[in-house]
C-alpha cells in the first residue's frame, strides 16, 4: 500500500538482518539489485556484512516504491561528492541509510535528512575518542555525568553528529567538533554549529531513538514529524509501526 509523504514529514524504516532470512526472499532481494550493487554483493568477504548489504539495499528499493513511481528493482542511483548515495535521476524523494550489525535504517523524506545506527554497546568506544571527536562544551556536559551514563552520551552525540553530517552531505569531510549538541535532563536537544558549517542550527530537527540495541538519531530540515516502522522487505504483512512518533526538535 502507497503512504503519503508530506514535506513535514520523515518516515524512518528499520529492519534485522536476521528477520530476513527466508531463501526465497533472499533471491528476491538479488534479483532487485542493479549490476553494481551485485557486484558489490559478491565482494564482501564475510557472510553477515554480505547479508547486512543485501538487506540494506532491499530495504531502500522497497521503501522507495512505497512513495514514488518506480517499482523495487526501477531504481538508480549515484554518489554524491562524499559518497552519499543519490537519486539518479532526483526527483522530489530524498532517503539516507545506514546500517550496523543487527540494524539496517533508511529514513525516506521531501527536503535533507540523515540517519545514523550505532550500537548501543559502542559508547565506550566512542568515549575513548572524546577529545578528537567531541566539542569543548560537550566534553564538559560529559564529565558532570556520573561515570555509568557517559558511554550512552557519548553515543547519543555521535549518532546526532553522523546524522546532521550525512544530512548535509559532508560525512566526516567536516570536522564532528564542529557540530554539538546539549541534551538537557529531559531529553531535549540544542545545537549548535561552528563557523566552518556556515549553516544555522534552527534550520534542523534532530530525534533520538533506541531500537534493538541500538541507538539511531534522525537530523531533517524542520520542524518534521517523524513515524517509525519496522519492516522485512517484500513482506508487507511483517511491517509494523515503532512508537516514536512525536515532532522532531
Amino acid at each position: 500500500m502507497a503512504l503519503s509523504l508530506q514535506p513535514t514529514d520523515v518516515h524512518l524504516w528499520l529492519a534485522r538482518p536476521d528477520r530476513a532470512t527466508a531463501p526465497g526472499a533472499l533471491s528476491a532481494y538479488l534479483a532487485l539489485l542493479a549490476p553494481d550493487e551485485r557486484d558489490q554483493h559478491r565482494r564482501f568477504a564475510f557472510a553477515p556484512r554480505r547479508h547486512e548489504y543485501l538487506v540494506t539495499r532491499a530495504l531502500v528499493r522497497t521503501v522507495l516504491s512505497r512513495y514514488g513511481p518506480l517499482p523495487p528493482a526501477g531504481w538508480r542511483f549515484s554518489r554524491g561528492p562524499h559518497g552519499r548515495p543519490e537519486l539518479d535521476p532526483p526527483c522530489d524523494l530524498t532517503f539516507n541509510l545506514s546500517n550496523a550489525p543487527g540494524l539496517v535504517a533508511c529514513a525516506v523524506a521531501r527536503g535533507a535528512v540523515g540517519v545514523d545506527v550505532e550500537p548501543a554497546d559502542r559508547g565506550e568506544a566512542i568515549l575513548a575518542l572524546a577529545d578528537a571527536v567531541l566539542s569543548e562544551a560537550e566534553r564538559r556536559a560529559l564529565e558532570a555525568l556520573p561515570e555509568a551514563r557517559r558511554p550512552g552520551r557519548a553515543l547519543a552525540l555521535w549518532t546526532l553528529k553522523e546524522a546532521y553530517l550525512k544530512a548535509i552531505g559532508a560525512g566526516l569531510a567536516l570536522p564532528p567538533k564542529q557540530v554539538g549538541f546539549a541534551i538537557d535532563a529531559r531529553g531535549g536537544l540544542t545545537a549548535t554549529f561552528g563557523p566552518a558549517l556556515r549553516d544555522r542550527p534552527e534550520r534542523w530537527a534532530f530525534r533520538l531513538l533506541d531500537h534493538a540495541g541500538h541507538r539511531v538519531a534522525v537530523a531533517a530540515e524542520g520542524p518534521v514529524r517523524l513515524r517509525a516502522f519496522e519492516a522485512v522487505p517484500l513482506s508487507p504483512e511483517a511491517e509494523v509501526p515503532v512508537a516514536v512518533e512525536a515532532p522532531l526538535g
